[in-house]
C-alpha cells in the first residue's frame, strides 16, 4: 500500500469535488466552532456556580418600626436588643455556620444608596426603613433551609433571605441558553454529517471506472475506500482547525479586545484561555473521526454494487 498512491488520489478527489469539499469545511468549520462554544459555555456556567455558590450568604432580616403589625413575627414593632442578642447567639451555636456579620439600618441604607444611586428609589427610602439584619456565612451554602427553619417566624425577624436563590435564576438562563446551543449544535452536525455523505458518494460515483478495475484486479476493500474515508477526514480537518481559530478569535474579541467582558463585567470570572485551549484537541479530534465515519458507512453500500 503505497502512500503516494493514497496522496495523489486524495488530491485528485478533492479537486473534482472542489465546491463541495469547501461546503464540508465550512459546514464542519461552524458546526465544531458552535460544539467547542457550547462546551466553554457550560464550563462558564459550572465556574461561575463554583465561584459564587461559595460565596452567597443566608440574611436574617430584623424587624424595624414600620414593619410593626405586618406579620406576626413583628407584631411589636422594631426588634429589641435582648432579641438580637439571643438571634446571634443562637446563629454561632448552629455547626453550619461559619462567620456572622451585622449590618446596622444606616449601613443597610448606605449600601442601598450607592447600589441604586442613579435610580429615583434612592430618594424614597430613609434609614429608618431598611432592616438591620446579619449576614450568616454557611460552611456548606446548600444548608440554607436549616438557617430558614430555625429563624422564620421567629420574634423579631422580618424574613430570611438566601442569596442563592437569586443567582440560581440566572443560572437557570444560562444553563438554558447553553441547552438550546447544543440542540442547534446537534442539527448542525447532522446536516454536516449527510453533507460529508453525499460528497463522498458523489465522489465515488465519479471514480467508478478506476474502482471497478482496482476491484477486477484484487484489490480489498478497505484499499479501494482508504482515498474517500481520507479525503473526507483531511476536509474535515481543515473545518475543525478553522473552528480553532474561530474559538481563540472568540476569545479573544470577547474577552481581552473588542467587547471586553472582563473589564464591563469585573464580577464575573471569565475562562482563561488555558480552559479554551483544553477543547482545542476534542475539537480536532471530533473534525477528524466524524468525516472518517460517515464516509465509511457511505461507502459500504457503494462497494457491494
Amino acid at each position: 500500500m503505497r502512500l503516494q498512491f493514497f496522496l495523489s488520489e486524495i488530491g485528485v478527489g478533492l479537486r473534482r469535488n472542489l465546491t463541495m469539499t469547501f461546503a464540508v469545511i465550512i459546514s464542519v468549520a461552524l458546526s465544531l466552532a458552535l460544539a467547542g462554544g457550547a462546551l466553554l459555555a457550560n464550563k462558564q456556567v459550572d465556574s461561575m456556580k463554583g465561584y459564587w455558590y461559595d460565596k452567597v450568604q443566608v440574611t436574617v432580616y430584623m424587624c424595624n418600626k414600620s414593619d410593626a403589625g405586618t406579620t406576626p413575627s413583628c407584631a411589636k414593632g422594631a426588634v429589641t436588643d435582648d432579641q438580637k442578642k439571643q438571634i446571634l447567639a443562637d446563629l454561632k451555636k448552629l455547626p453550619i455556620v461559619e462567620k456572622v456579620y451585622y449590618e446596622s439600618a444606616e449601613g443597610a441604607y448606605k449600601n442601598y444608596e450607592q447600589q441604586f444611586k442613579n435610580s429615583p428609589m434612592a430618594t424614597s427610602i430613609t434609614p429608618d426603613q431598611m432592616p438591620e439584619n446579619y449576614r450568616v456565612k454557611l460552611k456548606d451554602p446548600t444548608k440554607f433551609t436549616v438557617i430558614a427553619s430555625a429563624f422564620r417566624g421567629r420574634p423579631g425577624v422580618q424574613s430570611v433571605e438566601d442569596q442563592r436563590a437569586l443567582l440560581q435564576n440566572l443560572f437557570s438562563l444560562l444553563g438554558g441558553m447553553t441547552k438550546a446551543a447544543y440542540v442547534v449544535l446537534a442539527f448542525m452536525l447532522t446536516v454536516a454529517m449527510l453533507l460529508i455523505v453525499n460528497t463522498v458518494r458523489v465522489s465515488a460515483f465519479s471514480r467508478r471506472r478506476e474502482t471497478g478495475i482496482m476491484r477486477l484486479v484484487g484489490a480489498s476493500s478497505f484499499y479501494i475506500q482508504m482515498p474517500f474515508i481520507m479525503e473526507a477526514a483531511f476536509a474535515g480537518l481543515v473545518g475543525a482547525a478553522a473552528a480553532c481559530v474561530m474559538l481563540l478569535g472568540g476569545r479573544y474579541f470577547m474577552i481581552d479586545a473588542g467587547l471586553k467582558l472582563q473589564d464591563k463585567i469585573p464580577l464575573v470570572s471569565f475562562l482563561g484561555w488555558d480552559s479554551v485551549v483544553q477543547v482545542l484537541p476534542l475539537v480536532l479530534l471530533i473534525g477528524f473521526l466524524m468525516p472518517a465515519f460517515a464516509a465509511f458507512i457511505a461507502l459500504r453500500r457503494y462497494l457491494r454494487v
